[in-house]
This record gives structure tokens, C-alpha cells and sequence, in this order.
């Protein structure tokens, strides 16, 4: 590991620290400053020169300066003859901006896809983009890891005869089957339309929840609105409990009152891609610094960064009926 130097933006340094636990290292000092006109400055404290160089910042609010603050810790490594630099975004939140919807709009995924490799990455390590599309938008190597093993370890060893996995969208039921399969449950979906980036109309629950307690899987939560009006849904429909669970736990705004209050949710389960709020007993963190610490020892010693999901992989997980044979049976039965 002596090759290997990591380095920690503003944006989560308790996360970096856990990888550097890991990969059995120090977190390398960097110092970034203001001056008096607003600019930020970056500077990396350690030698650099033909050296791995990982640099761990997830895009969390503040995003512009947490992205700001990254671009110039990139920008400094490739100053500093770095051998290989690699970003660590464990959540890039640009991946929402994916896709023209609308006229004159801007791409902001390719954007700053293509701003982080001017600076100077070599490579981008993350994990669970929110449109899998943004992985094409990179021209440098990107590692994509999921947190769906982690999360289904949290339900692992516990009865679940009568659970059933929920997407809040049909956009997220791929992933959503895939966990159910993990879990040998089946899945159903809600539809969706997003009214504005903070209003949600759930219409409909293609599959079968009544009298289950569902587990309500997504990537990422924010506000928390989505789930809420999915819970008004499940309850229509004959649910009346939920675990909640996703891989990037923002809880921006009202989100940690919104869910810890409501009267369905049970428990929130995230990850640590992102810094939990504190004082919410009802919410659940489980770490993801073991496998970017994997991740990270693999691309420097050229080994598969994918067969770190073998185990995961829900080819080899026990067959469930898809979302679209539950569709066409919630269909016959004038659902």
C-alpha cells in the first residue's frame, strides 16, 4: 500500500478515514482555503510524484463547492506528477441530470462528467448512480458499485415470509428485482409522475402488498416526498408497514421529520456514501468504506473491480416472478 495515497475532501472525511482503516494507510493531509474574493484553493500536503492518487469527495450540499473543491484537489495531483488519479464520488449527484426532458436544458451529468476529467482524473470510482446512462458520459474509466449486498444484509436472518420489496418507480424496478431476488421476495412498483423536483403524484401499485409489510428500496432519498406519497399508496392498498432502505441518505429540507414521524415507516436504512443526520434513532447506517477500501486495493494491484459482486450477482439468487408477469397478474385480476 505504500504507493497508495488517499486524500479527503471537505464533503465526508469520517467516510475516507474508514477506507484508510481498511486499506491500513493514513488519510494524506490537504489543506483547502478561501480567499478574500470567495475563490477556493486547494493544496495536497503529501508527495505525490508517480504515486496512486484516490480522492474521496461525494457531491452532498453544498454540491458546487464540494465539486469546486474536488476539481482543484484533481487539478493540484496532476500538477504534482501523480501517476494515476483517481475521484472517489461515492454520491455524484449530477447523475439526476441525464437526459434532454425539456427544451434548452442542460446536460448536467456530461458536464461535469467532462469537467472532472479536464482537470485531470484518470479514472472515477462510485457508486449507485441514479441513471445508469451517466457511466457513458465519462471518456475515462469509471467503476460503478452497488450497495445492494450491503443493504440486504441488514434484512438477512430475519422472517420474512410476509415482506414483499417495493420501488417507489417503475424507473428503479430493475434494481428493486434484483434486491427482492437477493432476498428471494417478490416485488411490486409504484407509478410514478414527477410533477416538480419536490412534488410526486404516485398513481398507482403494479403487484400484490396487501397484508405485507413491504420493503421500500430506492437509490437515493432526499426530501423524503416520494416516499411518503407511496406510503399513502401502500396503505391504500392493504400495507401498513415499511422498512425503508436506500443507498444515498440526503434527507435534505423537512426529510428526517417527514419519515421518522410517520406512523408506517418502521425503520430508514442507508448507507455512508453520503453523512448521516445525527439524533434519529429509527435510522440505520450501514458502511460501504470495506468495499471502496476493496475497490480501490484492486484498481492499484490491476485485479476485476466487478468480481467484488459475485456474491450479489441475482443470476445466482433464487428465480422470482418479474414486475411485468406480477403486472400482467395484478392485471387479470382488475388491479
Amino acid at each position: 500500500m505504500r504507493d497508495i495515497v488517499v486524500f479527503t475532501g471537505s464533503a465526508h472525511p469520517a467516510l475516507a478515514r474508514l477506507i484508510c482503516d481498511e486499506l491500513g494507510i493514513e488519510v494524506s493531509p490537504s489543506e483547502t482555503s478561501r480567499f478574500s474574493n470567495d475563490c477556493l484553493q486547494a493544496q495536497l500536503l503529501a508527495n505525490c510524484r508517480q504515486r496512486d492518487v484516490y480522492i474521496v469527495q461525494p457531491l452532498v450540499p453544498p454540491t458546487q463547492e464540494h465539486l469546486m473543491e474536488l476539481l482543484l484537489m484533481i487539478d493540484a495531483a496532476k500538477g504534482a506528477s501523480a501517476a494515476q488519479i483517481t475521484a472517489v464520488i461515492p454520491h455524484f449527484a449530477y447523475a439526476r441530470s441525464d437526459k434532454k426532458d425539456a427544451s434548452r436544458i442542460s446536460l448536467g451529468g456530461r458536464l461535469v462528467a467532462d469537467m472532472l476529467v479536464a482537470a485531470g482524473a484518470d479514472r472515477i470510482l462510485t457508486m449507485t448512480l441514479h441513471s445508469p446512462q451517466v457511466h457513458g458520459f465519462f471518456s475515462v474509466p469509471v467503476d460503478h458499485l452497488t450497495a445492494l449486498g450491503v443493504l440486504a444484509d441488514h434484512y438477512r436472518g430475519r422472517d420474512l415470509s410476509d415482506s414483499i420489496v417495493v420501488s417507489p418507480d417503475l424507473g428503479n424496478a430493475k434494481t428493486a428485482t434484483q434486491f427482492a431476488r437477493l432476498l428471494g421476495l417478490p416485488v411490486a412498483a409504484g407509478s410514478k409522475r414527477r410533477l416538480a423536483d419536490d412534488k410526486v403524484v404516485i398513481d398507482a401499485i403494479v403487484g400484490d402488498v396487501a397484508g405485507k409489510r413491504a420493503i421500500v428500496l430506492d437509490d437515493e432519498i432526499a426530501t423524503g416526498g416520494s416516499i411518503v406519497e407511496l406510503m399513502a399508496k401502500l396503505a391504500e392498498e392493504g400495507c401498513h408497514e415499511a422498512s425503508v432502505a436506500c443507498t444515498h441518505g440526503l434527507f435534505t429540507g423537512n426529510a428526517v421529520a417527514r419519515l421518522g414521524e410517520h406512523p408506517m415507516i418502521t425503520e430508514v436504512v442507508t448507507t455512508d456514501t453520503v453523512p448521516a443526520p445525527g439524533d434519529w434513532h429509527s435510522l440505520v447506517v450501514r458502511s460501504v468504506s470495506q468495499l471502496f477500501a476493496e475497490a480501490i486495493r484492486r484498481i492499484h494491484e490491476g485485479e476485476s473491480v466487478s468480481s467484488l459482486f459475485d456474491g450479489v450477482d441475482p443470476t445466482h439468487a433464487p428465480p422470482q416472478p418479474s414486475l411485468f408477469e406480477r403486472a400482467q397478474l395484478a392485471t387479470s385480476r382488475g388491479r
